[in-house]
């Protein structure tokens, strides 16, 4: 019998301050990557509570999703993995002090758009200057489009 597939659901912060994006640094099978603070959607969890969380685990900035920027589907090259990322917008505030980073995340950093372009190799998918891009230009979509219905 075959195995069903499915797309693996991760949700990202795109969080800008003073023209910097906060990013992380993070261990993977490929060497230290840069990403948006993101991860996997878990069990009866909503993807605007996801991204909050996935940001505070991951750079221990609290993070307050205000609008969705966009939804993209990435197979990975390798055809192993298709991801379908949420990527949503929002504040956030300081790092909280004494806060500990999720396991492979290496540190936080601001980076600028074009600092983020000259790192483009070290990227942990095409879709990190792609949610910066599309931010940039001014996509932002209202949380209202996502419907997120607990278990009875």
């Amino acid at each position: 019998m075959e195995r069903a597939w499915k797309p693996n659901v991760t949700v990202a912060a795109v969080i800008e301050r003073d023209g910097r994006f906060l990013v992380v640094e993070e261990e993977t099978a490929e060497g230290l990557r840069l990403n948006q603070p993101a991860g996997h959607l878990e069990d009866g969890e909503s993807l605007v509570a996801a991204a909050a969380r996935e940001a505070f685990e991951e750079t221990a900035h609290r993070f307050v999703p205000e609008s969705l920027v966009g939804i993209y589907q990435w197979p990975r090259p390798q055809g192993d993995i298709t991801y379908l990322r949420f990527a949503f917008a929002g504040r956030a505030g300081e790092q909280v002090p004494g806060a500990s980073l999720d396991t492979g995340i290496v540190r936080a950093l601001w980076l600028t758009r074009a600092e983020l372009e000259a790192s483009r190799e070290r990227h942990r998918s095409p879709l990190v200057l792609r949610c910066v891009d599309d931010w940039i230009v001014g996509r932002r979509y209202p949380l209202e489009l996502i419907r997120h219905y607990d278990a009875p």
